[in-house]
């Protein structure tokens, strides 16, 4: 009898565990935010005492982070992190991704521009060829809403602001969420650019300047080890 196929969550923990082998001892580690992140960080604190802290991407992780024992440092007191772990909504065969899912990318991407090293873990659903089908995060000034979403309608996209218990969704950054929806991102560092550019938009969702340098995919297999140039 074959056994079940491991649920998400187990996936989750999987690749959360794997990342542990990119973590240098003695050194501060760059962490993201979201539920596969979550996993890492408990797999994390079971090493606590070999690292000496972390960099956290939002106020959820360091909430975490600081429950299991963890020290977390503030971005502007290190100068440079030798590796930052998260996830991804999605990632391409380039090493570059959507992120923003859960409403972290802004510092998401600060983290990750201090890094010499960033590693995602995600699990094999989240491979994709092209960017897009996963509605694009985009981190905006409220006063410059509407006017973006006019910008992406351009492009093909549909632009939604995402919301929390009937209201817009306020970010750690004290900004709203647009998701959009349509657009196929066939020029990932192109299109981060252009959008980058447009007044409002605090950060897209984007990962093609900051991509990945390794991906840890968990397949009920096993974790697959991606590696980009």
């Amino acid at each position: 009898m074959n056994a079940p196929a491991p649920t998400q969550d187990e996936l989750k923990a999987m690749v959360g565990q794997a990342a542990l082998a990119y973590v240098p001892r003695g050194e501060i580690v760059g962490v993201g935010t979201g539920s596969t992140v979550n996993k890492f960080i408990e797999a994390l604190a079971t090493i606590r005492g070999e690292i000496r802290g972390a960099v956290s991407s939002s106020v959820a992780s360091t909430e975490r982070l600081r429950a299991l024992g963890i020290e977390v440092f503030d971005s502007n007191a290190v100068d440079e992190l030798a590796v930052y772990i998260d996830g991804a909504d999605e990632i391409d065969g380039r090493g570059f991704m959507i992120k923003g899912g859960g409403a972290a990318l802004t510092r998401e991407k600060i983290v990750a521009a201090q890094s010499s090293r960033f590693v995602c873990i995600a699990d094999a659903s989240k491979r994709v060829d092209v960017l897009g089908a996963f509605p694009l995060p985009v981190e905006v000034i409220p006063m410059a809403v509407r006017r973006i979403m006019r910008q992406f309608a351009a492009l093909g996209g549909v632009a939604q602001v995402r919301e929390k218990d009937g209201a817009p969704l306020v970010t750690d950054n004290g900004q709203h969420i647009l998701d959009v929806s349509g657009l196929a991102i066939a020029d990932p560092l192109g299109f981060e650019s252009e959008v980058n550019q447009w007044p409002g938009v605090v950060t897209v969702g984007v990962f093609a300047h900051q991509k990945a340098d390794v991906c840890l995919l968990a397949a009920p297999q096993g974790v697959q080890t991606l590696s980009f140039g």
